[in-house]
């Protein structure tokens, strides 16, 4: 049996377009040694890839502490963060925009589905020039429950509409494949700081190791099989 055309792709925004991950790694690590948390506080960053600021409040207080501050912690990492990212910037992952631009070209429909808040994902799209390529997009403040519930991926699909049969979901984490999955979509991966395991892996549709073989991907045949 043929598998659906490929009308609309949904994109993930940390790990996935951005190497940002790892600028949260950092802050965190060095919060946690502000707040007396130890010195590799970022690690917990493995558990909680791809989560909203609710879940990990809800991470942190089962496996830090019940009484965890978590808006002095949002407060005070948000602080660092920005600060990093404006000494040293953060880099785009290799194939980024050249796979936004071919999609745009060859007429996909474009969607953001990201855990982060509308006001740091839009300047950071608009920073970086990305921005502009997205028909919809769908932030971590528009859910009421993020990710690995398909709440984020049925509302992206939504915002282009197309149907989550017809569109594949960009991600880097676990949770977001999971998300993906849920909704119906057809889940890709390109790991960042997290790989998956082989409960995760059954759910993945395909794995690639940048953007640039998603490209490859829309080109090869499978489209018209």
């Amino acid at each position: 049996m043929s598998e659906q055309p490929i009308k609309g792709l949904v994109f993930d925004m940390d790990g996935l377009l951005f190497d940002s991950e790892r600028v949260v790694q950092k802050s965190w690590n060095e919060v946690g040694r502000q707040m007396g948390f130890g010195e590799r506080f970022g690690d917990h960053i493995y558990h909680t890839i791809g989560f909203n600021v609710v879940r990990r409040e809800e991470y942190f207080k089962e496996h830090v502490s019940p009484d965890f501050p978590m808006e002095e912690f949002t407060e005070n990492t948000r602080r660092i963060y920005h600060r990093i990212m404006e000494e040293d910037g953060v880099d785009r992952k290799p194939g980024a925009e050249e796979l936004l631009k071919y999609a745009k070209e060859h007429g996909y429909r474009l969607a953001l589905a990201t855990s982060s808040r509308e006001l740091h994902a839009q300047l950071l799209l608009k920073k970086y020039g990305l921005f502009d390529y997205f028909d919809g997009a769908v932030y971590g403040n528009m859910v009421s429950a993020g990710k690995p519930d398909p709440e984020i991926y049925l509302k992206a699909c939504a915002s282009i509409q197309v149907l989550p049969e017809f569109a594949i979901a960009l991600e880097d984490a676990p949770s977001g494949i999971r998300s993906a999955a849920a909704a119906g979509m057809r889940p890709v991966m390109i790991p960042d700081l997290v790989e998956p395991d082989e409960a995760v892996l059954e759910l993945v549709w395909r794995r690639f190791d940048t953007l640039y073989d998603v490209i490859d991907l829309l080109e090869s045949d499978f489209q018209n099989s």
